[in-house]
Order: C-alpha cells, then sequence, then structure tokens
C-alpha cells in the first residue's frame, strides 16, 4: 500500500513504556504515513510507569527502530521532551541517530503561519505546583484504561461502538477540581507572547483543533487511547488524524486566508 504523505506531522503521548500504550496502532500509522517533518511532542517514553514496573516489549522497540529509520531516510525529526520523559530534557540541543532534541520549536507552515510547538506541561497547575498529585492522577488513570479496556470488550460483543470511559472520567475529575481548566486559554496567551499564530502541544492526551482568541490551538492527542496525530498537507492545511479501528476520521482548518469551516469529524477532507 502506498503511504499517506505529509508535509509535516505532529504527534505525542506514545507512552512507550507502559502497558497502556497502544503500540501495534502506533507502528501501523507510522508504517503507512511519511511526512518531511516529525515532531514528536513529548511523553515518548514513560518514565513515571518504568519506575514502578518495568514493561518494554518488543513491539516498542519497533517503533524507536521506524522513528530512527524515517530520520535515517530523510525525514527531520524533532524530539520535544514531555513530563514523562523529562530525563530527555538534559540532553537539548544534542543528537540520537539524526533525531534533535529541543525544548520548544517554531514551525513554518507552507501557508506562512508560524506555530510554536511544546509538550504543555508547563501549563498544566498540578504538574508545576503539585507533583505528587499529578502522579497519583497518573495511577487512577492507569487503572481507569484497564477498566476501559474490559468495557470496551463487552461493548465489541454487543456490537456497540467504542466509548473511552477513561477519558469520559479523565475530563469530568479534571474539570471537577480545576486541574486543567484554563490549558487551552494559558496555551493560547503563550502563543500570543511568542508572536506566533498558532501553539501546538499535547500533553492533556485530549486531541483538538480550533482558534481560542486570534490564535489556532493544535493538541496532537495521544496514542493510549484516542490513537491521534496532527498533519499539514502540502498547500498548510491542518487536521487531525484518528487512526481508530472505526476508520480514519479527521477534524480539519482551512489554509490561511480561506473561511474557517465549522470544525466536526468527517470522513473526508473540506
Amino acid at each position: 500500500m502506498t503511504p499517506n504523505r505529509y508535509r509535516t506531522l505532529w504527534l505525542s503521548d506514545f507512552h512507550l513504556g507502559s502497558p497502556m500504550c497502544q503500540g501495534a496502532l502506533l507502528l501501523d500509522f507510522l508504517r503507512h504515513n511519511e511526512a518531511e517533518n516529525l515532531y514528536l511532542v513529548g511523553d515518548i517514553v514513560d518514565g513515571w510507569a518504568l519506575k514502578r514496573s518495568w514493561h518494554w516489549p518488543q513491539l516498542h522497540n519497533d517503533i524507536i527502530q521506524k522513528l530512527l529509520r524515517k530520520a535515517r531516510k530523510g525525514t527531520r525529526v524533532v524530539y520535544i521532551p514531555g513530563n514523562h520523559d523529562e530525563f530527555a530534557r538534559q540532553f537539548l540541543g544534542l543528537r540520537f541517530g539524526d533525531i534533535i532534541v529541543r525544548k520548544r520549536a517554531i514551525h513554518t507552515t507552507a501557508d506562512n503561519r508560524q506555530l510554536l510547538i511544546l509538550h504543555g506541561d508547563e501549563f498544566d497547575g498540578v504538574i508545576k505546583y503539585a507533583l505528587w498529585l499529578s502522579v497519583l492522577g497518573a495511577w487512577a488513570y492507569s487503572g481507569a484504561l484497564k477498566l476501559n479496556r474490559w468495557y470496551n470488550r463487552l461493548r465489541r460483543a454487543l456490537d456497540l461502538p467504542y466509548w473511552s470511559l477513561a477519558a469520559y472520567l479523565k475530563h469530568k475529575t479534571k474539570k471537577a477540581v480545576q486541574y486543567i481548566a484554563d490549558f487551552e486559554n494559558a496555551v493560547a496567551r503563550e502563543a500570543i507572547e511568542a508572536e506566533v499564530d498558532g501553539i501546538v502541544c499535547g500533553h492533556i492526551h485530549h486531541a483538538e483543533l480550533r482558534t481560542v482568541g486570534s490564535v489556532l490551538y493544535a493538541n496532537t492527542g495521544d496514542w493510549v487511547e484516542s490513537c491521534t496525530a496532527l498533519a499539514e498537507h502540502f498547500d498548510g492545511r491542518l487536521e487531525v488524524l484518528r487512526w481508530m479501528e472505526v476508520g480514519h476520521q479527521t477534524d480539519e482548518i482551512a489554509p490561511l486566508g480561506t473561511r474557517l469551516p465549522t470544525l466536526r469529524t468527517k470522513t473526508e477532507a473540506i
């Protein structure tokens, strides 16, 4: 099968080293999608999970090797560590197998928009002010994901569509205690202060592509439950790719200067 080709791909929150990583779908995505630029937007390796219990199957090695192979074959790969792989932040500016490690990056799209790229944990008050609470939340989230797998096996047996119990519980809980109630606005303010047109981040495991005030806000999602990535087409259009069993679905924003469509989930590009 001929791979899909994009100008740029952004992926984050693989959580390699965690049994919750959807490694098979991630490797399938990497095999079927190519890009000139590839940004790894944090939490690629889950150092927190590895500290609790060692889990590193061959599949996770295959994913790392696939990324390295893309870099060797000419894809420009930039790795921006997150809070779960913060150990890599000591290597900022260095190269590992043609992959460059950065704290942040600026990307210019084909239609001349400047996008600031960062993981986003610095905007989460829980990470910044109460690390122990975040670790506790990660433990509870892991438990919810395990329950989610059994729950969706039952739904499949009943011929019902996939529904993320973990995402629902996480969203409701964080909203209730205001863990990340202002996350998107805080990230958007950072874009304004940096005098760029938009910002791309990960961290909160919720793929999004929309305007917040005067700037573009894009979140890559994750490869634990939603299996999403952000893509730039060769004309500068951006869309969220959803690589789940239900099929390829996208949210899209039109090129600069084009009237923005109402964002919605669909099967074809606008």
